[in-house]
Formats: C-alpha cells, sequence, structure tokens
C-alpha cells in the first residue's frame, strides 16, 4: 500500500515540476518575443515629410504680455506651439500630451510663463476632435499637468483671476456628439484641484465664450450654448441658449434678456470694449444662418441690435467669435468664412482684405503697441499683417495639416504619399528625395481642390490619383495630363437625387485596378 500511495504522489511531483518548467519557459518566450518585437521595430522612426504650405486650422493665439515676439497658439489637430522669435521657428510644446486637439490657451497675469490650455475645438463641426479636459504647465510649456474636467470634451474659453492665481474660470461647450459630460462654467478657487459648475445643466447646455470685466474680477460675462449634433443632422440652438452676467465672481447669474432676442438663440460670440468696458458686443445666431450684432453700453443691462450681420461658410456654429481691437474703440472683427470688420461698433461691418491669404478664421491677437499689426489664425494657418491687413505673410512653417486620409502608389524610385486634407485640397508628395535638403514645402503639390478627404491609387499605374472633395464629389486625377474627371455615382432616370455624408470612402481593386 505505501508503494502504491506513493505512485500518484511522485507523478503529481513530476507534473508539477513539469507545470512549473513550462509556466517558467513561456514566461522566458513571452519576455523574449517582447524583446524581439523591440528589437524588430526599434529600428522604425517617424521622420516628418510635410507639409506646412498650407499648414492647418489654428484655434487660439496667444502673444506675451511683456515680449510681443513670443507667441502660443493652438491647433486643431496640432497641439499647442510656441515661437521666441515671433514665428521664426517653432516648438511643439504638446506631443506627449494625450489630447492633440485645442481648444484655447491662456496665460496667468500674475506669471505669463503659467500656462492654461483647454483641449477639444471650440467648434460644432462633423470634423473635429475630443479633448480630455483642462492642462497647466508651470515653465513655458515644458511639462504639463491635467487638472480635470477629463468629460468636458469641448474647451472654449479659460479665464485666470487678474491677482488670484488659484481662481480660474472654465466655459466648457460639453459633449458635441451626446448629451451629459461636464459641460457649462466651471471654476476652481484651488488653482485646479477641484471645480464647481455655476453655470449650465451638465446635459445639453453648454459654454461658449466668456468675458471678465478688466476693471472688477467680479464682474464676468457668459455665453451658453444648447447643442448638439448627430449623423443625421445638427441642432445648433435652443432655449438653453443666453447671456448671463455674474457680479459675484461666478457663485451666481443673472440672464440678460433686455434688448436681446426672445426666441432660441444659436451660438454666441462675445467681447468687451477694452477702452469703455462698460460697452459689450454680441454676435447671435437665430434660426440657423440669421441674427444680428447687439451692442450694451450699461454692462448689459440693455442691448441695440446693430446690424443683421452672421458668420457664413458651412454655418455660425463653425465662426461666431467676436476681438474688439486694443488700439481703436468700436473697431470689431467678427470670424466668419471671410472675415467681417466693423469700425462703428457694428452698425456697418465689411469684409477684410484676404487676398493672398486662406479663408475660413478662428483667431485674432494684436501688439498691444503697434495699432497697424494683426495675427490671424485660420483653417490655413497662421498669418500677420503689418499694415492693418492690407497684405499678409505666411507662417510656412507650421506642419499641423488636417489629414482625414492618406494613401501610396508604386512609383520609382521614390513612392508617392497623397492625403486627403480639411480645407487644404488633396495633396501629394514624394516619399523621399535626392535633394540635400529633405523634403521641403515646393516638393508637396496639390491633386485637387476642397476638403480632400480620402485619396486612392491605381496599382501599377502610378499616374493615376482618386480624389475627392466634400459630399462624395469623386474625381479620377491623370497627374501625366493633369485632366480631372468627374466620377461621382449618380441616380439613374426616374430615381431620387443620392444623399452623401461629408467624405466618401473609396478602395481600388488589388485584382483588378479599373474596377473601383
Amino acid at each position: 500500500m505505501n508503494k502504491i500511495n506513493r505512485i500518484p504522489i511522485l507523478i503529481f511531483i513530476c507534473l508539477s515540476f513539469a507545470s512549473d518548467s513550462l509556466a517558467q519557459n513561456k514566461k522566458k518566450d513571452d519576455k523574449n518575443t517582447k524583446a524581439d518585437s523591440k528589437d524588430i521595430y526599434g529600428g522604425l522612426k517617424f521622420r516628418n515629410i510635410g507639409p506646412a504650405l498650407m499648414s492647418g486650422r489654428i484655434s487660439d493665439i496667444v502673444i506675451h504680455p511683456n515680449n510681443d515676439n513670443v507667441w502660443y497658439i493652438s491647433a486643431g489637430s496640432g497641439g499647442v506651439w510656441k515661437t521666441q522669435n515671433a514665428g521664426t521657428t517653432w516648438d511643439p510644446l504638446f506631443d506627449e500630451q494625450k489630447s492633440y486637439s485645442i481648444g484655447c490657451i491662456s496665460l496667468d497675469p500674475q506669471n505669463p510663463e503659467i500656462i492654461w490650455v483647454g483641449t477639444g475645438e471650440n467648434v460644432g463641426g462633423r470634423h473635429i476632435s475630443y479633448g480630455d479636459g483642462v492642462y497647466k504647465s508651470e515653465d513655458g510649456g515644458k511639462s504639463w499637468k491635467n487638472m480635470g474636467l477629463k468629460k468636458s470634451e469641448h474647451l472654449s474659453k479659460i479665464i485666470i483671476h487678474p491677482s488670484n492665481s488659484n481662481v480660474i474660470w472654465v466655459a466648457s461647450q460639453g459633449p458635441l456628439w451626446s448629451k451629459g459630460g461636464e459641460r457649462g462654467v466651471y471654476k476652481s478657487v484651488d488653482g485646479g484641484k477641484t471645480w464647481k459648475l455655476t453655470l449650465g445643466d451638465n446635459s445639453w447646455v453648454g459654454a461658449t465664450d466668456m468675458l471678465i470685466d478688466p476693471r472688477n474680477s467680479d464682474v464676468l460675462y457668459a455665453a451658453t450654448w444648447q447643442r448638439q449634433r448627430t449623423v443625421a443632422g445638427y441642432l445648433g440652438g435652443g432655449s438653453g441658449t443666453a447671456i448671463y452676467k455674474t457680479v459675484d465672481g461666478g457663485e451666481s447669474w443673472k440672464k440678460l434678456t433686455n434688448g436681446l432676442p426672445s426666441g432660441n438663440m444659436g451660438k454666441i460670440g462675445l467681447a468687451i470694449s477694452p477702452q469703455q468696458p462698460d460697452v459689450l458686443y454680441a454676435a447671435i445666431e437665430l434660426n440657423r444662418r440669421t441674427g444680428g450684432v447687439y451692442k450694451s453700453e450699461n454692462q448689459g443691462g440693455s442691448w441695440l441690435k446693430m446690424s443683421d450681420a452672421i458668420s457664413g461658410g458651412t454655418g455660425p456654429h463653425y465662426y461666431q467669435e467676436l476681438f474688439a481691437s486694443p488700439h481703436n474703440f468700436d473697431e470689431i472683427y467678427f470670424a466668419d468664412n471671410y472675415m467681417q470688420v466693423s469700425f462703428d461698433g457694428g452698425k456697418k461691418f465689411e469684409r477684410m482684405n484676404e487676398s493672398e491669404k486662406h479663408v475660413d478664421n478662428h483667431a485674432v491677437a494684436f501688439k498691444k503697441n503697434d495699432p497697424n499689426y494683426i495675427l490671424i489664425g485660420c483653417d490655413g494657418g497662421l498669418y500677420e499683417s503689418f499694415d492693418k491687413t492690407q497684405n499678409w505673410k505666411f507662417m510656412a512653417n507650421l506642419p499641423i495639416t488636417q489629414f482625414y486620409k492618406i494613401a501610396v502608389d508604386d512609383a520609382e524610385p521614390f513612392y508617392n504619399v497623397f492625403g486627403g486634407t480639411q480645407d487644404n485640397n488633396t495633396q501629394g508628395a514624394p516619399s523621399r528625395t535626392d535633394n540635400i535638403h529633405g523634403i521641403r514645402n515646393a516638393d508637396w503639390f496639390v491633386v485637387l481642390g476642397g476638403d480632400g478627404h480620402q485619396p486612392a491609387t491605381e496599382p501599377g499605374n502610378p499616374n493615376i490619383v482618386y480624389a475627392q472633395w466634400q459630399q462624395g464629389n469623386l474625381n479620377r486625377h491623370d497627374r501625366l495630363t493633369g485632366e480631372n474627371i468627374y466620377i461621382q455615382p449618380q441616380p439613374g432616370l426616374g430615381e431620387k437625387n443620392e444623399r452623401y455624408n461629408w467624405d466618401a470612402p473609396i478602395l481600388v481593386s488589388p485584382h483588378n485596378p479599373k474596377r473601383i
């Protein structure tokens, strides 16, 4: 019996040793696999091939208050950038953070080396990305810390108290494609450690703009915005949209109504006069593509409609910001597809000169000691004027083009890379070059205009590129002849018109290159 009983015990011990040995070997194999993978892919490194010839969408601009050669810009799809030499060179500051889409930037008035960044673009377009809250840097952008509001997704404005760095107000639009999240006006009194919602409903009503009275930091104004987007449609306004004022630092808010529209309003842009802070301006959307600019001369106590001006293009949801000149009273810039400018407080608007400049404007900055200087950010990057918008200088060194999708051909000796871009055409460039300077802006070329979206190439024939602009407008481009042939599918006789979404995915068959 003793001998018989020892047999299963010995077998169990042997199996245990075998199991342990297999487990150890598996761990070694896993470790070796990870090591092998690291060795295999360790040599692969990304290299920037551009482009910067058309740059990309700028969402905010801040000029350092003590050195007007230092600027910070935020990009819709390119993080945060800093220049210390007025745009001659740029340093990316946000590459190591989780969010690449940025809505706003603010510098601490007490210490401009303290930077606050709100992630997630502050517009309502279908082609924008979301963020993960508000960030803070205490060393001029060298390092960052996420300070919360991670469910806000789209942040519009950050205001830091002029004499108390621990007090911060944040305007959050909230999620675009769903309700909830963290939306409205939030206040922190402990430097961003904790936040309190003081305006908005955290369901559908967020905040899209905010101002502070430069004479009294307890007086702030905020514009709320009720909006939602779905794949099938866009609801850009509602009863929750309004203008509010606080006289106790945002602890409580009063709705302003005297002279303002009584119906459902859409996106609202606000500005305060630097020369006479009792004077406020509001650009108000009504019924989608209508509305007007309103002015108050008594801190929002009453309002007077000045004109029917409204942002156009793809709609007010994409623009609608107001900027007041620090040099001339009643001179206001109204962000639009083509910028509108008024010199009489909004009674009359004229189109700003945009010759040799990309359109679709979103951000404006001024130099406090130069009334002829203006810096503007748009879908095509950053432009500056030294003669009050008569001529423009383009910053062709910001590689923040917003690509939807890329494709490659089989050209030799260097294959080409094609990308469909947001509002900057379908572009292409060689993957390599024998030029000692590498791939330059001049090596990039335009295949087709509009919003590029999704390009494709024909296997075996690098001369054929399929490109498109928005709403499914497909084209076949012959690079050899330059010919473009429109190939969007059309309804047959008696059939209803087709409806196309923003972009149109396209594939070319690897078996038969004529089949797409």
